[in-house]
């Protein structure tokens, strides 16, 4: 029920939807002053969500920034969190979508000595046909594929979130007997609920962010400033997801 809960919040914090809805109302309203009012408040919202320099900064400020190991800093595991990879059900093929710079980041990390095994945590985070895929189960394929032998790779194929990555994560650590703390490979803007949740399950873990989708602006274009961007409204609903999601586990005590 919780799970279901949290994936009808997520489409419910979208910013267009809050847009929409003022519009609609402004569209149905039969009183002249209450429609111009959400015309206006309409066009202030757009305006907001679609300016990229807001979102930008916010991203900067919350997520951490990019870290580069040094020669010694070699750990037993890295663990690496799913949500970079998908079945489409048309095709039914498996994409990588925009994120699985975590993958490329925990294969580099590997394949430089840094850590010596790959924890898989991706299971299946669907709320309906649950079961046809299982991104654990494609990412150790493709793992394997890039020449990782299979002994070095372990799996969590069930987690559906978060917090279940995190304690099934703890239960391969225990059954395999490796020693803290772990690199924790996941995108960049989910480091900093990542990170809080897999301390309150017991799991020391060093934070690794990979994927930045915000980086740091090394030139001052004008325009960044005015216009307006399609993109930031995708930024608002990853920002937005991961502020509820951080406040929801600290309430029910998960992170």
């Amino acid at each position: 029920m919780m799970f279901a809960i949290s994936k009808l919040v997520i489409v419910l914090l979208s910013p267009i939807l809050w847009i929409a809805i003022v519009f609609v109302w402004g569209w149905f309203s039969k009183k002249a002053t209450r429609k111009k009012r959400c015309y206006i408040a309409g066009v202030i919202m757009l305006l907001f969500f679609t300016n990229p320099f807001i979102i930008s900064k916010l991203i900067l400020v919350y997520q951490p920034k990019k870290v580069t190991l040094t020669a010694g800093q070699n750990y037993s595991a890295g663990i690496l969190l799913g949500g970079f990879a998908g079945m489409n059900k048309t095709d039914h093929q498996t994409y990588f979508s925009e994120q699985s710079d975590r993958f490329i980041q925990a294969m580099l990390l590997y394949k430089s000595g840094h850590i010596k095994k790959i924890i898989v945590a991706a299971g299946d985070g669907s709320v309906f046909n649950r079961g046809d895929f299982r991104e654990g189960d494609f990412v150790q394929e493709q793992l394997i594929a890039m020449g990782i032998p299979a002994a070095d790779i372990a799996v969590d194929r069930d987690s559906r979130n978060t917090a279940e990555n995190a304690i099934n994560a703890k239960k391969i650590i225990d059954s395999l007997r490796l020693s803290p703390p772990y690199v924790l490979i996941t995108s960049a803007l989910h480091i900093p609920r990542a990170q809080k949740t897999f301390t309150k399950a017991g799991v020391a873990v060093i934070p690794y962010p990979a994927a930045f989708f915000v980086k740091p602006p090394d030139s001052v274009v004008p325009t960044d400033y005015i216009l307006p961007s399609a993109t930031a409204l995708r930024y608002w609903d990853m920002y937005l997801r991961e502020i509820t999601g951080s406040l929801m586990y600290w309430i029910t005590g998960r992170g």
